[in-house]
């Protein structure tokens, strides 16, 4: 198996991707979050210290996209066209998956930007509920779905 980001040398590199041509890049990306099912019962009744924590969470997820570069050293720099969080919950299990949908023209995939909207996400979750419940856990950071590219279209199979 080939990782392209070594050159001949086995040195980190940023791909060269200034060849290829900018197609319409989708990737959805999920964290599942769990807590206490009175923490999430509080968390959907809007009886938390901290306020609305999904709001801010959304926002700190489509945020991080747009920073992933800054985060993820050979990660490029893209214009971000579209990012979208929602939350799927389970009150009877405690969980909160986070799902994050990025979309751009590129020339480069899109998942890095949705997986680190999902994870940022979910860590807003637990910074605003950890006062609550201090055996939160983020677990199960993954992609979903991604489309665009040279590779084209893949979806995870429990997905589908």
């Amino acid at each position: 198996m080939s990782f392209n980001h070594f050159d001949d040398q086995g040195r980190a590199i940023m791909v060269d991707v200034s060849g290829k041509q900018p197609t319409l890049r989708t990737a959805t990306a999920a964290a599942t979050v769990s807590m206490q099912p009175d923490t999430l019962a509080d968390l959907l009744a809007g009886r938390t210290t901290k306020g609305d924590v999904l709001g801010v969470a959304r926002i700190a997820g489509i945020a991080a996209a747009k920073k992933t570069p800054e985060l993820i050293p050979l990660s490029h720099p893209l214009a971000i066209h579209h990012a979208a969080i929602d939350f799927d919950t389970d009150q009877a299990c405690g969980t909160v998956t986070v799902r994050a949908t990025v979309r751009a023209f590129e020339r480069t995939g899109v998942e890095m930007e949705a997986m680190t909207s999902a994870a940022v996400a979910a860590l807003t979750i637990y910074d605003m509920c950890k006062g609550a419940d201090k055996g939160i856990t983020i677990g199960q950071i993954r992609l979903l779905f991604k489309e665009g590219g040279k590779s084209g279209t893949w979806q995870r199979e429990e997905e589908r």
